[in-house]
Protein backbone atom coordinates (compact mmCIF):
# COMPACT_ATOMS: atom_id res chain seq x y z
CA UNK A 1 0.00 0.00 0.00
CA UNK A 2 1.55 3.57 -0.95
CA UNK A 3 1.23 5.74 1.52
CA UNK A 4 1.26 10.03 1.26
CA UNK A 5 1.35 12.65 4.02
CA UNK A 6 -0.67 15.42 2.38
CA UNK A 7 -2.73 18.31 3.24
CA UNK A 8 -6.60 17.52 3.94
CA UNK A 9 -8.78 20.80 2.93
CA UNK A 10 -11.25 21.85 5.84
CA UNK A 11 -13.16 24.84 6.65
CA UNK A 12 -15.32 27.20 5.15
CA UNK A 13 -15.72 28.53 1.79
CA UNK A 14 -13.14 31.02 1.12
CA UNK A 15 -11.85 30.37 4.78
CA UNK A 16 -9.67 27.08 4.49
CA UNK A 17 -7.25 25.15 6.41
CA UNK A 18 -5.22 22.10 6.03
CA UNK A 19 -4.75 18.96 8.47
CA UNK A 20 -1.78 17.12 7.79
CA UNK A 21 -2.69 13.64 7.55
CA UNK A 22 -1.04 9.90 6.35
CA UNK A 23 -3.03 8.37 4.06
CA UNK A 24 -3.16 6.22 1.47
CA UNK A 25 -2.08 7.22 -1.76
CA UNK A 26 -5.40 5.98 -3.66
CA UNK A 27 -7.73 7.84 -1.25
CA UNK A 28 -9.51 11.09 -2.03
CA UNK A 29 -8.05 14.36 -0.79
CA UNK A 30 -10.61 15.11 1.37
CA UNK A 31 -11.75 11.33 1.87
CA UNK A 32 -9.91 8.54 4.13
CA UNK A 33 -7.29 8.92 6.13
CA UNK A 34 -5.04 6.63 8.76
CA UNK A 35 -3.89 9.40 11.13
CA UNK A 36 -4.07 13.10 11.31
CA UNK A 37 -0.40 14.59 12.54
CA UNK A 38 -0.76 18.19 12.96
CA UNK A 39 -2.29 21.17 10.93
CA UNK A 40 -1.60 23.77 8.95
CA UNK A 41 -3.64 27.25 8.44
CA UNK A 42 -2.54 29.52 5.74
CA UNK A 43 -5.37 32.40 6.10
CA UNK A 44 -2.99 34.20 9.25
CA UNK A 45 -0.06 35.74 9.06
CA UNK A 46 2.39 34.47 9.73
CA UNK A 47 0.75 31.09 8.53
CA UNK A 48 -0.34 29.06 11.79
CA UNK A 49 1.85 25.33 11.68
CA UNK A 50 1.81 22.79 14.16
CA UNK A 51 2.72 19.37 13.56
CA UNK A 52 3.99 16.20 15.68
CA UNK A 53 7.48 15.56 14.51
CA UNK A 54 7.90 12.32 16.20
CA UNK A 55 4.88 10.72 14.76
CA UNK A 56 5.96 12.47 10.99
CA UNK A 57 9.30 10.82 11.40
CA UNK A 58 7.81 7.97 12.63
CA UNK A 59 6.12 7.72 9.55
CA UNK A 60 8.67 8.21 6.88
CA UNK A 61 10.67 5.88 8.70
CA UNK A 62 7.93 3.19 7.42
CA UNK A 63 7.87 4.93 3.81
CA UNK A 64 5.31 7.10 3.64
CA UNK A 65 6.20 9.72 1.00
CA UNK A 66 5.15 13.21 1.80
CA UNK A 67 3.77 15.42 -0.89
CA UNK A 68 6.16 18.46 -2.10
CA UNK A 69 3.82 21.04 -0.04
CA UNK A 70 4.06 18.87 3.12
CA UNK A 71 7.75 18.42 2.42
CA UNK A 72 7.99 22.37 2.00
CA UNK A 73 6.30 22.76 5.58
CA UNK A 74 8.80 20.33 7.17
CA UNK A 75 11.26 21.96 6.10
CA UNK A 76 10.69 25.07 7.20
CA UNK A 77 9.73 22.89 11.06
CA UNK A 78 13.19 21.11 11.03
CA UNK A 79 11.42 17.76 10.44
CA UNK A 80 13.14 16.61 6.82
CA UNK A 81 16.54 17.68 8.90
CA UNK A 82 15.91 15.43 11.76
CA UNK A 83 14.84 12.89 9.66
CA UNK A 84 18.14 12.93 7.49
CA UNK A 85 19.94 12.67 10.83
CA UNK A 86 17.73 9.72 12.38
CA UNK A 87 18.10 7.75 9.25
CA UNK A 88 21.76 8.48 9.44
CA UNK A 89 22.44 7.26 12.52
CA UNK A 90 20.86 4.02 11.71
Amino acid sequence: MAVKIRLKRMGAKKAPFYRIVVADARSPRDGRFIESIGYYDSTTTPANVKIDAEKAIDWMGKGAQPTDTVKNLFSKQGIMKAFAEAKAAK
